[in-house]
C-alpha cells in the first residue's frame, strides 16, 4: 500500500491546485459581458444557422465503433514486445484475439454500420 500513497498524494495536490485556480479566477476575472462575447466562436466566422443541431446517430455509431477497434488494435503492441517469451501459446492466442477482432469488424461492415450516408 505505501507505493500508491504517491499517486494518492499527487492526485489530490493536482484537484486542489485545479480547483483553487477555477476559484481564483471566478472571483478576480473580469466579469464584462457582451451580446458579442455570448455569441458562440466558430474559427472567427460570423456563426450561420442555429449553435445546437442534430446529429445523426451513424456519425456516433462510427466514432463509437472506431474507438473499440482503436483500441483494440493497441493490444498489438504490448504483445509485439514480448511475443518471443509467450512462445506457442502466446502465438495461439493473439491468433484468436484477431480472429475475432476480424469476426467483429466483418459484422458490423456486413450490417452497414460503416457506411456514411
Amino acid at each position: 500500500m505505501v507505493p500508491y500513497v504517491a499517486i494518492a498524494v499527487l492526485f489530490v495536490l493536482s484537484t486542489g491546485v485545479a480547483i483553487m485556480i477555477m476559484m481564483v479566477g471566478s472571483l478576480f476575472g473580469p466579469r464584462h459581458p457582451t451580446p458579442r462575447k455570448l455569441m458562440p466562436y466558430e474559427s472567427g466566422m460570423v456563426p450561420i444557422g442555429r449553435a445546437m443541431q442534430r446529429m445523426p446517430i451513424r456519425f456516433y455509431l462510427i466514432a463509437t465503433l472506431f474507438i473499440i477497434f482503436d483500441i483494440e488494435v493497441i493490444f498489438l503492441f504490448p504483445w509485439a514486445l514480448v511475443y518471443r517469451q509467450l512462445g506457442v501459446f502466446g502465438l495461439l492466442e493473439m491468433f484468436v484475439f484477431l480472429a475475432l477482432l476480424v469476426a467483429g469488424f466483418v459484422y458490423v461492415w456486413r450490417k452497414g454500420a460503416l457506411e456514411w450516408e
